[in-house]
C-alpha cells in the first residue's frame, strides 16, 4: 500500500495556465505559500494550443494583406507565404510544445509544482496522486474549457479537429471545412486559407461573429470571400464521416462536401467534469457561478477564476479575474474586512460585466469594448449608436490602398458616456485600449473633445466618431 503525504499551504491553485500563473504570483508576492496543480503543460491552453500559436500562425497573414495594400510593396508580395516557415516560427512560439521556462518561472516565484491531475477530495483539500494538498485559505480552480464537439453520430471515429489541432497541425490541409462563426472559426478559416488550404466556413447562423455589431461578421464574411474561401451561412451540418481517409460532411439540405479535414469551432466547456466537485457540494462539469471577488457563490474558501465562470472566456480578462482573486484571497488571510458591494475596487472584478475588451485577429482586424447596440438596449440604457466610415480617416488611406472599415461608438444619452465602442478595419486591434480606458473611465464626451488624436493616425477615427455624434 502507498503511503499518503500530506503538505499544507496558504493557497492551492488547481490549473497552471495564464490565469492560474496570475493567481499564484499575486498569493506569493502577498507573502502566501502557494502551491500549483497542473496535469497537462504549464501555461495552459493560451500558451500552446490557443493565444500564441494562433496569433503565430496569423500575423503573417496579416503583414501580407497589409503590404498587398500598398503600391511599392505589393508587387513584391504577390506569391503564397512560405507555410512552413510560418509553422516553424509557430512552433517556436509554443517552445515545441515543452514547458520547461514556464515551470522556471513558477520556481522563481517560490510556489511549488505538482504535476498530475488533481481533484478536490473535500473542503480546501486537492489530491494528486499519493499527495494530499491542504489550503489554510482558499482553493483557487482555474483548469480553464475544452472544446465542445457536437452530438453527432460517427464523429468520434471522423477524428475531427479541434481548436487544439487547428493551432498545432503540421502541414496544411489541401481541403479544410470549418465549421463555427465565432472567433476560432474566423480566425482559423482566415489562416488556414492564406497557409494554402481550400476552406469551406459553415456556419449555422444569420452571419459570422454574431455576439458582435452585424458590421463586424459581414466585413469579415467578404473578407474572407475575396480571399478565397467558400463562406456558407444559414448551413448546419446533418452528419460527418470518413471514408479511405477524406472528410465527407453533408449538410442539412443534403449537400455533400468533401475535405481532407474538418474543424469544428462550435464552443467551450468547463474543465470541471473530474475535479472532485461532488466532494464540496458542487455539480461536476458545471460552470461554477462566483461573486466580483471570484469566490464561489455559497463558500468561504473557493475560488473558481478564468473560463470556468463563464464571465468572459477570454485569455486577458481570465488574467485580470486572477490578479483580483489573489488580492482578495490575501486581504481576506489577512483579516481584512472586503468592501460589499464595491464596483472598481481593488477585490472586485467589475470589468467583467460591461466592459470586456477583444480583439478578432482576422483581416480585417475586429476590435471591440463594452456593449453592443443590442446589448445596451436589452440592458435598458438610453443610446444612440454613432458610425462612421473609416474611409473618411487620412491615417486610414495611408495605412493602404482600398482601406475599408467601419466604427461605432454606443452613447449613452443620459450620462453623455460611451457603454460600448467597435472598430473593425486593418491595424485597428492596437486602437481597442483608448476605447476600453473611455468605457472604463465613463469619460464624458465633452472631455473626449479635448484627447487629441494625432494626425495623421488611425486613431483620427476618435474625431470623426465625436463630430458624427455632434452634427447628426
Amino acid at each position: 500500500m502507498t503511503e499518503t503525504e500530506t503538505n499544507t499551504y496558504d493557497v492551492v491553485v488547481l490549473g497552471a495556465g495564464p490565469v492560474g500563473e496570475n493567481v499564484a504570483d499575486r498569493t506569493r508576492a502577498a507573502g502566501l505559500t502557494t502551491a500549483v496543480v497542473e496535469s497537462e503543460l504549464v501555461g495552459g491552453e493560451c500558451s500552446y494550443w490557443a493565444c500564441m500559436p494562433s496569433k503565430a500562425l496569423l500575423r503573417p497573414v496579416i503583414a501580407q494583406a497589409d503590404a498587398r495594400r500598398l503600391p511599392g510593396l505589393a508587387e513584391a508580395v504577390r506569391g503564397p507565404l512560405d507555410t512552413s516557415a510560418v509553422l516553424a516560427r509557430r512552433n517556436w512560439f509554443t517552445g515545441d510544445w515543452t514547458d520547461d521556462g514556464q515551470v522556471e518561472w513558477i520556481k522563481s516565484i517560490g510556489a511549488d509544482l505538482y504535476r498530475g491531475h488533481g481533484r478536490l477530495t473535500g473542503p480546501r483539500q486537492v489530491t494528486v496522486g499519493d499527495t494530499v494538498l491542504t489550503a489554510r485559505h482558499a482553493v483557487a480552480v482555474a483548469t480553464g474549457t475544452r472544446a465542445a464537439l457536437p452530438d453527432l453520430p460517427g464523429l468520434a471515429e471522423v477524428r475531427p479537429w479541434t481548436s487544439r489541432d487547428a493551432t498545432s497541425a503540421q502541414s496544411a490541409p489541401g481541403r479544410l471545412v470549418v465549421v463555427g462563426g465565432g472567433v476560432v472559426a474566423t480566425e482559423m478559416a482566415t489562416a488556414w486559407q492564406a497557409l494554402g488550404s481550400q476552406v469551406t466556413l459553415l456556419v449555422r447562423g444569420k452571419g459570422l461573429l454574431d455576439r458582435m455589431e452585424p458590421f463586424a461578421g459581414e466585413l469579415v464574411a467578404e473578407a474572407l470571400t475575396d480571399a478565397g474561401a467558400d463562406v456558407r451561412t444559414g448551413t448546419s451540418v446533418a452528419s460527418v464521416s470518413r471514408v479511405d481517409g477524406i472528410v465527407v460532411v453533408v449538410t442539412g439540405t443534403g449537400e455533400r462536401i468533401e475535405a481532407d479535414e474538418i474543424l469544428f469551432a462550435t464552443g467551450r466547456a468547463p474543465r470541471t467534469d473530474d475535479i472532485g466537485l461532488e466532494t464540496v457540494g458542487l455539480i461536476p462539469g458545471s460552470w461554477l457561478s462566483v461573486d466580483d471577488s471570484l469566490r464561489v457563490d455559497g463558500t468561504n474558501w473557493l475560488y473558481a477564476v478564468g473560463d470556468i465562470n463563464h464571465r468572459a472566456l477570454l485569455t486577458h480578462q481570465g488574467k485580470y479575474q486572477a490578479r483580483i482573486a489573489g488580492a482578495a484571497i490575501a486581504a481576506r488571510a489577512a483579516g481584512t474586512d472586503l468592501p460589499e458591494n464595491g464596483p472598481w475596487n481593488a477585490y472586485a472584478a467589475t470589468a467583467d460585466h460591461e466592459s470586456v475588451p477583444q480583439v478578432v485577429f482576422t483581416d480585417p482586424e475586429v476590435a471591440a469594448v463594452g456593449l453592443s447596440l443590442a446589448e445596451a438596449e436589452a440592458a435598458g440604457y438610453r443610446v444612440r449608436a454613432v458610425d462612421v466610415d473609416l474611409s473618411s480617416v487620412s491615417g486610414a488611406g495611408l495605412y493602404g490602398e482600398g482601406y475599408k472599415g467601419r466604427a461605432r461608438m454606443i452613447v449613452d444619452l443620459d450620462g453623455e458616456i460611451l457603454r460600448g465602442v467597435t472598430f473593425v478595419g486593418p491595424g485597428l486591434g492596437e486602437l481597442i485600449h483608448s476605447a476600453t480606458i473611455a468605457v472604463v473611465g465613463q469619460i464624458p464626451i465633452a472631455r473626449l473633445w479635448h484627447a487629441v488624436p494625432s494626425y495623421p493616425t488611425l486613431s483620427e477615427v476618435w474625431l470623426r466618431l465625436l463630430e458624427a455624434y455632434r452634427d447628426n
